[in-house]
């Protein structure tokens, strides 16, 4: 059963692939948004993978995220999801994007609990 509390941590270390410049978020060689912005959404799928009926998986439906400083290449990034609200299918969670001990980006994220197979045929 998916439980209030569940917690997640990724990491990345940026590199120029992940930058502004090369995702055309923006032109400087910084982390891109929308670069944290999907390690938050892995903390998030992390934190409850193990706990999900067999054959199911979860999928982003929005995500509200700052992004309030910068983050040189060659820096590593932590993001933690944790899971505050479960509603069903929904799970509501709380995400924070951190370089050591500075909050980077801090946000909220919903996720649906779908299955494999009916949401790929849907396609």
């Amino acid at each position: 059963m998916i439980e209030p509390g569940l917690k997640h941590t990724s990491t990345a270390v940026v590199t120029e692939a992940l930058s502004a410049r090369v995702m055309g978020s923006g032109d400087l060689p910084v982390y891109a948004t929308p670069a944290m912005t999907a390690l938050m959404e892995n903390a998030a799928m992390l934190a409850v993978a193990g706990e999900l009926p067999e054959g199911s998986t979860t999928v982003g439906g929005r995500i509200e995220v700052s992004h309030m400083a910068p983050t040189p290449i060659g820096a590593t990034v932590t993001a933690t999801a944790t899971l505050e609200k479960v509603d069903g299918r929904k799970l509501y969670f709380s995400v924070i994007a951190m370089q050591g001990d500075t909050v980077i980006g801090e946000g909220t994220h919903l996720r649906f609990v779908v299955d494999r197979e009916r949401f790929m045929s849907k396609l």
